[in-house]
């Protein structure tokens, strides 16, 4: 397993604001848990799997996908009812780039090194010619954890990367004499398994988590597949399915317009907009108790019920790892879930183990701002405003929040008792910057993309995941300028545990 090189304080290590000192544990290890063991949400960090590039990656012949406990049958599609349409499929094709570690096949490079070019530890942004626009043509791309999904322009889902629970929608098994760096059919881009579906079903909008995929459908309806984990291990997918191996429908859900996905939940927003939550929900991200012992009643959608503020309602939603945000049609942001490292901006209890915002509630550290774009990363996030400022908060002791240590001050930050700067509280405006449209945060990395189409990446660097061939934390929003998207105006951002995405707008042929 990789761990991060500049370690954080040890355990005993305590944080302070002002002269009030807080216990904090903290970790190195950035880990994928494999086991049904708990998982300190405060200190674990994720390690893509099998960090030597040289080292095969598993297969799923002996290690193979666990059945559902109570499969559901696809010799009998799903029905589904007419419904009005309610969203409009992305047509726009897409170069894709690529980069990142890319051990479990999360880069979509196939499973054999082509002209030298390695498969793993990919430095600089490449082009994926797996993902061509022209044969292909993906419209649309959501990160998980160590896995990728994407929307194509005829109507068919790709999924590639880790398949351990079920994340990829399809069986990746492989024979075991297959002698290829990685698992081909986890590397190569694949289509899910619709057998079971009805064939007339139009997909608009893909989201990942670390173990779980979501669709959503003109007619506003929601698909799902793979599984959700807690604290204590694996909850299910739902109350039918411990693991969903391929796409069924999500019950309870109508007129939905968009999906955001966590580390281990999912946001969906009606046309209303409602808010309804459902996954895991040990850090509050679901905006509901979730009773010690009945976690898997959180796998059913429930609405979190209306903003604090009357007359709010939610046009825009992202995710944390485990913390949760809604936007407003006043640009005002809500949030919930976890907020030890002050993901949420909200001073209470940052820097306390295991602290949380239980319902949604406005970040008044925000009020001032016109938020159009907002993302989370594990313990970080950053947003940018109508009028093109970049902001940024929570974690930083991997440089996730992309600015110099003279702008924290004992107002804004926590220290650590060695005087180290480790939790930024206050949304903080990244100076220097061009005009931000739109934000991406990975686990500790994060992307800023501006109105011209360039993209700024800092935070965590190791196996090349921000894109600068460096393994060097990022300390600052930093232009990505290799050649293959040098020339290019990108219009998408997204980041995984390890790996990142760019893309623009493909090319007329």
């Amino acid at each position: 397993m990789k761990t991060r090189d500049k370690k954080p304080a040890p355990k005993d290590d305590k944080l302070s604001k002002g002269n009030k000192a807080i216990p904090v544990k903290t970790s190195s290890k950035r880990k994928r848990v494999e086991d049904d063991h708990v998982h300190d949400h405060v200190t674990a960090k994720r390690t893509s799997r099998g960090g030597n590039a040289k080292t095969k990656t598993r297969r799923l012949g002996s290690s193979v996908l666990p059945k559902p406990q109570k499969p559901i049958p696809t010799a009998k599609k799903q029905e589904r009812k007419v419904s009005e349409t309610v969203n409009e499929a992305p047509r726009q094709p897409l170069d894709v780039f690529v980069f990142g570690e890319g051990s479990g096949g999360e880069l979509g490079l196939g499973s054999k090194i082509v002209e030298g070019l390695p498969l793993t530890d990919v430095s600089k942004p490449r082009l994926n010619t797996l993902l061509s626009s022209a044969d292909v043509g993906v419209v649309q791309i959501a990160c998980g954890g160590m896995h990728a999904v994407a929307l194509t322009k005829d109507n068919k889902i790709l999924t590639w990367g880790v398949n351990d629970l079920g994340a990829l929608g399809r069986n990746t098994n492989v024979p075991e004499e297959e002698d290829d760096e990685l698992n081909p059919a986890e590397s190569h881009p694949g289509p899910i398994d619709t057998s079971g579906l009805d064939p007339s079903i139009v997909w608009v909008q893909v989201v990942a988590g670390d173990n779980a995929s979501f669709a959503l459908t003109e007619d506003g309806r929601v698909y799902g597949w793979g599984t959700f984990r807690s604290d204590e291990g694996i909850i299910g997918f739902s109350d039918k399915a411990r693991i969903q191996a391929t796409p069924v429908l999500v019950p309870d859900l109508k007129d939905i317009r968009r999906l955001a996905m966590g580390t281990n939940h999912v946001l969906a927003l009606d046309g209303k907009g409602k808010v309804f939550t459902w996954g895991a929900g040990d850090q509050s991200q679901l905006a509901r108790r979730v009773v010690a012992g009945h976690a898997k009643s959180a796998l059913r959608p429930a609405s979190i019920g209306r903003l604090p503020l009357r007359g709010a309602k939610a046009v825009k939603i992202a995710c944390g790892s485990y913390h949760s945000f809604a936007i407003d049609q006043e640009g005002r942001v809500h949030g919930w879930g976890l907020n030890n490292y002050a993901e949420l901006a909200i001073a209470d209890g940052a820097g306390e183990d295991g602290a949380a915002v239980l319902k949604p509630s406005l970040i008044h550290a925000l009020e001032n701002y016109n938020v159009v774009d907002i993302a989370g990363g594990e313990h970080h996030s950053l947003a940018c405003t109508a009028d093109g400022k970049l902001l940024t908060w929570g974690r930083m002791d991997g440089c996730q929040v992309g600015l110099r240590d003279e702008v924290f001050t004992e107002d804004n930050t926590i220290y650590d008792e060695r005087g180290n700067p480790r939790i930024l509280v206050d949304p903080t405006e990244s100076p220097d910057l061009p005009f931000i449209s739109l934000v991406a945060a990975g686990t500790d990395h994060s992307f800023a993309v501006t109105s011209k189409g360039k993209a700024y990446s800092w935070g965590f660097a190791d196996s090349g995941r921000t894109g600068h061939d460096v393994e060097a934390d990022v300390e600052i929003p930093t232009l990505i300028n290799s050649k293959p998207v040098r020339e290019k105006k990108l219009i998408f951002a997204g980041a995984g545990g390890s790996f990142s995405i760019l893309a623009s707008a493909a090319q007329d042929e």
